[in-house]
């Protein structure tokens, strides 16, 4: 029969209960690399999930992710656990950065759009234009007026007034998994109701 002694094995606490997210956050600050890594390794597909339905392009959404995680590598010293959990923390700042570059490539467009009109002397069909733009914006507000007010209220927020979904929680006094509840299936129902292929 083999009898373990318990000095020869003592097992370190950590390594049978894994850290949480703050912990890692906290040794991130302090410049632990394989704590960023497993922190990475557990935040990566949510940051990446959150940041692809925003920004739908598979190559940005990659690259915005990557700078999340650089911005939170060198921000780390920032977070206050007190204010809110490290994935909260993670995933706000994932959702403004994926707003920002929305923004940032809209922004652009507009340039390029101008200059290519300042450019190009081709007259173009200015009604067709203004009408198509009415009809679309018609379609949205159709499919808006089929979702439930609780549902049009967080979508509106979060997608038009560009809150977090816990700054929308904040804002309506509710749970931050009701918000969460509300804008999927809202998103869910706009698409359905635009017949927008998932």
């Amino acid at each position: 029969m083999l009898v373990l002694m318990s000095a020869e094995f003592d097992v370190d606490r950590e390594s049978i209960v894994p850290a949480s997210q703050e912990e890692l956050l906290g040794r991130v600050a302090q410049g632990d690399e394989g704590a960023f890594g497993d922190l990475y390794d557990r935040m990566a597909p949510r940051v990446l999930g959150l940041v692809r339905r925003l920004l739908v392009d598979p190559s940005q959404s990659e690259e915005v992710t990557q700078e999340i995680f650089l911005e939170i590598w060198q921000t780390a010293t920032r977070y206050e656990a007190q204010r809110g959990g490290a994935s909260t923390w993670i995933l706000t700042m994932a959702h403004r950065r994926a707003i920002d570059r929305i923004r940032s490539s809209q922004a652009s467009r507009d340039r390029d759009i101008k200059i290519g009109i300042r450019d190009l002397a081709v007259a173009y069909d200015e009604v067709a234009e203004t009408v198509g733009v009415r009809i679309e914006h018609e379609r949205v507000e159709k499919a808006m007026a089929r979702l439930t007010e609780l549902q049009r209220q967080a979508i509106s927020l979060a997608y038009y007034g560009g809150l977090s979904q816990s700054e929308v929680a904040e804002r309506l006094q509710i749970p931050l998994g009701t918000v969460k509840t509300r804008l999927r299936d809202g998103m869910i129902r706009l698409r359905d109701e635009l017949g927008v292929a998932s």
